[in-house]
């Protein structure tokens, strides 16, 4: 049974691999796990992931793999006895020893994520691009890695931190820094489309008192090795008192450290949403995204951060390093103008929360051969979903973490 036509509109914005999503109004009887869905153009399955939103309606998300700006693209909605579901594995998360979570993306392991009582604050390593090379350093997870850069211990592969909150030191591993301990995941789950954990921490001073808590919500998208997508989404919660983080730049609500031979001095280069280029245009700059890139094991890849235009303060200003780092920092804005007077210290009152959201994009080549711009236009700006009759009627959404009550 044909449910409804399904129009994408790509508006002002070419669309690569682009996530979109919509809430639609079905019949009774049909159920979520018989929908399937078909590209008009092709005639072949897509990928899609259902879940039943709070309005009483469906919410329904898949992944659009090309559009030219100004066209549409039409998908049919119909139920399992009207076409094949689509191979592949999608999004798998697991938990396969303790403390060590692990994302495969069709069937092709990815990351994964480190949350163990030994862990001073959360992380994820390694982040694999195409072929499984890893863009991400891997010294000290890994000793003796030759050729390895030794400095910073404390940057492991991706994570989050703040060096002074409430003047704890989340940011370093030096003597007396605080922790950000794995209390537990709320939410897990695997799809076709997306994965995604929501996990709650606690922030704490060097003798674990609570400063604060977070809930933490990472989801991964179902594209192909050249193009993986994960957003990260970071909301901080006033629990036991007024919070205040304080202007630094030892600081990054999302932070990574890339491989040793993509660091810019070395071979590596660094670019931002401007057109800035390398440390001396980036460090410090406001910038919608920042991409950093290099050679690794015989090609060029890269890694780009997308700050979201709701974050406090966007465009952030980026702690981007030419040894590797590259941090979206709203903090520091006195180191990065040598000007002592000139702070951006952000209260959270007691009770209260803040958060900021990230897309991260791994891709093939620079900047620009990662179609990095494309791409941030796709998370800020997503395409138009419109239904058509006969049954179903939609709603546009925005990003997919309305997904909290997915069923799988």
């Amino acid at each position: 049974m044909i449910l409804g036509e399904l129009l994408v509109e790509s508006g002002w914005h070419e669309r690569l691999w682009c996530p979109v999503q919509c809430e639609v109004e079905l019949p009774e009887g049909v159920a979520l796990g018989e929908l399937r869905l078909r590209d008009k153009t092709t005639g072949g399955p897509v990928p899609l992931q259902a879940w039943p939103s709070e309005k009483g309606q469906v919410g329904l998300a898949w992944v659009v793999d090309k559009m030219e700006w100004q066209s549409q693209r039409s998908y049919e909605l119909v139920s399992s006895d009207e076409a094949q579901a689509p191979t592949g594995q999608g999004v798998v998360l697991s938990q396969e020893t303790p403390g060590d979570l692990r994302v495969y993306i069709g069937g092709e392991y990815f990351t994964c994520y480190h949350f163990g009582a030994e862990v001073v604050r959360p992380y994820l390593y390694p982040i694999l691009a195409s072929g499984g090379v890893a863009v991400t350093r891997n010294w000290p997870m890994v000793p003796d890695m030759p050729g390895e850069t030794h400095d910073h211990p404390h940057h492991k592969g991706l994570w989050t931190a703040h060096g002074d909150v409430n003047g704890v030191d989340n940011w370093s591993e030096t003597p007396g820094h605080g922790y950000v301990i794995h209390r537990r995941f709320a939410r897990l789950y695997n799809g076709p489309v997306v994965g995604r954990f929501t996990q709650e921490l606690d922030w704490t001073d060097a003798e674990r008192n609570r400063v604060l808590t977070e809930t933490r919500r990472v989801l991964f998208y179902n594209s192909p090795p050249e193009v993986r997508l994960f957003d990260w989404q970071v909301t901080l919660h006033a629990s036991e008192g007024e919070v205040v983080l304080a202007d630094t730049k030892e600081a990054g609500l999302i932070s990574v450290r890339v491989a040793t031979p993509m660091d810019a001095r070395n071979e590596g280069r660094i670019e931002n949403g401007y057109g800035a280029r390398q440390e001396t245009e980036t460090w410090g700059k406001r910038a919608p995204w920042c991409d950093y890139s290099g050679p690794v094991e015989g090609a060029w890849r890269g890694m780009c951060v997308m700050d979201h235009l709701d974050n406090p303060r966007h465009p952030t200003h980026w702690h981007v390093r030419d040894y590797g780092l590259m941090t979206a920092n709203c903090f520091g804005l006195h180191d990065f103008t040598a000007d002592p007077a000139n702070r951006w210290d952000l209260a959270i009152a007691a009770g209260q929360s803040c958060t900021w959201r990230y897309r991260v994009l791994v891709h093939e080549g620079d900047a620009g051969e990662g179609r990095a711009a494309v791409h941030y236009h796709d998370y800020v700006h997503p395409p138009r979903v419109r239904v058509l009759p006969p049954y179903a009627r939609a709603t546009n959404l925005g990003e997919i973490w309305v997904a909290e009550k997915l069923s799988v």
